[in-house]
């Protein structure tokens, strides 16, 4: 689990297995986002099988997945509410960590400055400059 930083609140990886949740719980985190659609590829472990992990640990668990349609405006809303509902750390995954940090930056927009927003993504290793004109104004 190659586990990145993006705030204070919000970290983000690729792919968990169940056997990870123990080691997050330990971490400190008090939810998981799932944004992985089911299914993208066949070593992948069914989305049913983390949450029954994340459950069994006592965290909440949300599944958010972006997949081939792309990002809408329920995706970042309802993670919006699930980092902003949770009380403590939240640990998102997807395939590499792009969309989830994608949806983090796109629940910040209006809160944050744009170019802040794409400096977080960034020292976490992620180019989101693409993203700038959906951000806001600074």
């Amino acid at each position: 689990m190659d586990l990145k930083r993006i705030d204070d609140h919000v970290s983000v990886s690729g792919q968990i297995r169940p056997e990870d949740v123990a080691t997050l719980k330990a971490m400190g985190f008090v939810a998981i986002v799932n944004n992985r659609p089911d299914g993208e590829s066949p070593d992948q472990p069914a989305g049913a099988e983390i949450e029954a992990a994340a459950r069994a640990a006592g965290l909440d668990y949300h599944a958010i997945p972006l997949g081939r349609e792309g990002v809408n405006p329920d995706l970042v809303d309802r993670t919006r509410a699930a980092l902003e509902g949770s009380a403590g750390p939240v640990f998102c995954f997807c395939r590499s960590g792009t969309r989830s940090t994608t949806l983090w930056a796109l629940s910040r927009a209006g809160e944050m400055p744009a170019q802040d927003i794409l400096a977080q993504a960034a020292a976490a290793g992620y180019d989101l400059s693409h993203l700038a004109g959906y951000l806001g104004r600074d």
